[in-house]
């Protein structure tokens, strides 16, 4: 386990942080690499709206099968809104609204998050190549960018369940994750 932070890039002295699973030699080929966003209701409190507990546990199982590969567990919780945002996302969405309106009810875009962190994290453990396990394009867009070569991007995929197959509806219509929502 390594820990990352770097200031933000927008001129206010807060720290962006993250925490890196490194299991075995991640220098090889191409390892397995998840860039995991935290999610306290999802994954604490196993909150039934989202499938983010059960892709960090997809995520940590492939992984160990592996006996190779890069977690990386980003400090940007509910889209990088911040934890007391999501909760009032969470009741808009009571009153409705889907979870990209309630984020732009709140002032935020869809997604605020930035994935430049998880970039430079692997180019400084020295990794170029991966295979990401991820159902975002976004993610993808990011490592190519930097210049890391995806040489694969595997589904983190789990079963909806009756309250998030909405949520998970809009993210494949409304953000292009590529879900084929089992």
């Amino acid at each position: 386990m390594v820990g990352f932070e770097r200031p933000t890039f927008d001129g206010s002295t807060d720290l962006e942080t993250a925490v890196v699973l490194v299991l075995g030699d991640p220098m090889g080929e191409a390892p397995l690499v998840r860039i995991h966003s935290q999610c306290f209701t999802g994954e604490v409190l196993r909150s039934l709206r989202c499938d983010c507990g059960d892709q960090l546990e997809l995520a940590m199982q492939a992984i160990t099968q592996e006996g190779c590969g890069v977690l990386i567990y980003e400090h940007q919780e509910g889209r990088g809104i911040g934890l007391m945002a999501k909760l009032q996302a969470y009741a808009l969405q009571d009153e409705g609204l889907d979870t990209i309106a309630a984020n732009h009810a709140l002032g935020f875009v869809a997604d605020c998050r930035d994935f430049s962190l998880p970039s430079a994290i692997l180019n400084d453990l020295g990794v170029s190549r991966v295979r990401l396990l991820s159902n975002n394009p976004d993610k993808l867009r990011a490592l190519v960018n930097a210049g890391i070569e995806v040489v694969e991007r595997i589904p983190c995929e789990v079963s909806p369940n009756p309250h998030t197959l909405g949520y998970l509806q809009i993210k494949k219509e409304k953000m292009g994750h590529t879900l084929k929502l089992l």
